[in-house]
């Protein structure tokens, strides 16, 4: 008799009939079934990121923005879903890509609410000795961010939540999804490579004799670094400004001109949930359920289905489909950049066949690990 009064209105119908309900605003089915499957996602990611306990991240303004983007397409997306998989699990996925959209916002105010108080501490860190060096310190870790690594490369997150904003490792990793020891083999390989010899190069050179200033170190573990290595003046360098400079990837794109293609990550499923994959289904016609090819005037290509040895035939098909298409323009995005977790040094790899490809534009990011 306690089973029977525990079971719920939605226990018998099928997931056709739910889907149906939902359409149609039915209230038990609204209340008893969606809010349910919501409660369940955010149990499951609550223990994982901590959501309560962050502003903006509580239950019902999470359900209600993905109820909200279900019923502006007339909830089709949960008829997209992947043969065999269902309902609930569909759902489910589809709360993550909505929370994941809704936390890179919280870290980045996050971000920017602890700089000052965080800056003063990362000053000591690096022995910056006076207050008139520390705005000038500040500002060259920013133009290395920006102009050596890209703006919004990992390695230039982990330098400024580091460096500058004091945060440590295990916060940086919990924030970025990766380990800690990631972060800090990264960190150091950063300072020891790209930030001493820059600071070196602009704060050290003007004091050593021209006939020294070929070549750079101290007495240390440092070694020594050649003056092509450190002109890091330029944000593209001199082989890629010469043939590649217009082939180079926008940061932002917000509209397409008719022959240009968007070429973003996706999954199998082609939830297209979260980062670029949004953007391509908003504005530039892909479609939910297709995870890989050409759709609209976008081209998709699968990242979050296990290694980068499982994204590179995806990435071959793509550029084969480009070559086919000399009429267009394919700009590529930081794919498997993002939620996938991958770095460019993973993925840009798997675009050297697209060197020659004179209608392929990849990141900025890309090039300057192909070239």
């Amino acid at each position: 008799m306690g089973k029977e009064q525990n079971k719920k209105p939605t226990d018998g119908l099928s997931d056709e009939e739910i889907i149906e309900g939902l359409r149609n605003r039915d209230p038990q089915i609204t209340r008893d079934y969606f809010y349910g499957v919501c409660r369940i996602a955010y149990h499951i990611y609550n223990k994982h990121y901590g959501l309560e306990w962050k502003m903006g991240l509580d239950f019902y303004s999470i359900a209600h923005e993905y109820y909200l983007s279900l019923d502006k397409h007339d909830f089709r997306q949960l008829e997209d879903r992947k043969p065999g998989m269902t309902l609930k699990t569909w759902m489910i996925n589809g709360f993550r890509f909505v929370l994941l959209d809704r936390l890179k916002d919280y870290n980045k105010e996050q971000c920017l609410q602890s700089f000052e108080e965080r800056m003063e501490k990362a000053s000591l860190r690096f022995d910056v000795p006076d207050n008139n060096f520390s705005e000038d310190f500040r500002n060259t870790v920013y133009e290395i961010c920006s102009d050596v690594l890209g703006r919004d490369h990992r390695s230039s997150i982990i330098l400024q939540m580091m460096l500058i904003e004091g945060f440590k490792g295990k916060e940086v990793a919990k924030q970025l999804g990766i380990t800690p020891s990631a972060v800090t083999q990264k960190y150091h390989r950063l300072m020891e490579e790209v930030v001493i010899p820059y600071f070196k190069h602009y704060y050290v050179a003007p004091a050593i004799e021209s006939s020294m200033a070929d070549v750079y170190y101290e007495e240390s573990s440092i070694k020594p670094v050649q003056e092509s290595q450190l002109s890091f003046s330029n944000q593209i360098p001199p082989t890629m400004e010469k043939d590649y400079s217009k082939r180079i990837t926008p940061d932002y794109i917000t509209s397409l001109k008719p022959n240009e293609i968007f070429v973003f990550g996706s999954n199998l499923a082609g939830m297209h949930g979260g980062g670029a994959a949004r953007m391509a289904r908003l504005y530039f016609g892909a479609v939910l359920g297709n995870g890989d090819g050409p759709q609209g005037q976008s081209y998709a290509i699968p990242t979050m289905q296990g290694g980068v040895e499982t994204i590179q035939p995806y990435v071959d098909k793509f550029i084969s489909y480009a070559k086919a298409h000399p009429e267009q323009t394919f700009l590529v995005t930081p794919i498997g950049c993002g939620i996938a977790g991958f770095t460019p040094d993973d993925i840009a790899p798997l675009f050297e066949k697209a060197i020659c490809v004179e209608n392929i534009h990849l990141p900025q990011s890309f090039w300057e690990i192909l070239v």
